[in-house]
């Protein structure tokens, strides 16, 4: 975990961080479906669960990967500079995640630039939600625009 927020001008490319371990729980696949109204049998009836093709519930996919955004505020180097999230892209479901599994996540800086208005930078992240022995569960990238430190003096620089 990282102790200070980066600003745009603190974002390096090809930059790895790495979250704490977080494990899934059934109160988690639980509350998920409350929330989302995904009350299918692969999540929630152990006995329906048991004949499926993993012989255990699964925990939902968009589960994976809100977990993941709560794994990367964790990591916390965009706790105060995130202005917005744009987009997320390829998100992949590579395999299930079970009740008791810990989990890591794995951020990676692919790319930066600097936006027009000079005030905020776009950074699109890699990110791979890793379960045991760093195997990949989901992955995929999200965009995001984060604040410049000090403006004036990143557009004089680039001036």
């Amino acid at each position: 975990m990282s102790d200070a927020t980066l600003y745009f001008e603190d974002v390096v490319e090809g930059s790895v961080f790495m979250s704490p371990g977080r494990t899934v729980t059934e109160a988690d696949i639980v509350a998920f479906a409350g929330v989302s109204g995904d009350f299918n049998p692969i999540h929630l009836d152990a006995e329906t669960a048991a004949s499926n093709r993993y012989g255990q519930r699964v925990a939902h996919g968009l589960l994976g990967l809100s977990i993941a955004t709560g794994l990367l505020d964790r990591i916390g180097v965009f706790g105060t500079s995130m202005v917005a999230m744009l987009q997320i892209d390829s998100w992949r479901f590579l395999a299930p995640i079970f009740i008791g599994e810990t989990v890591r996540l794995e951020l990676t800086i692919l790319s930066t630039r600097l936006t027009a208005s000079g005030t905020t930078g776009i950074v699109v992240r890699q990110l791979r939600l890793l379960g045991r022995d760093d195997k990949v569960l989901q992955e995929g990238t999200i965009t995001v625009m984060i604040a410049c430190r000090n403006p004036a003096q990143l557009a004089e620089a680039v001036d």
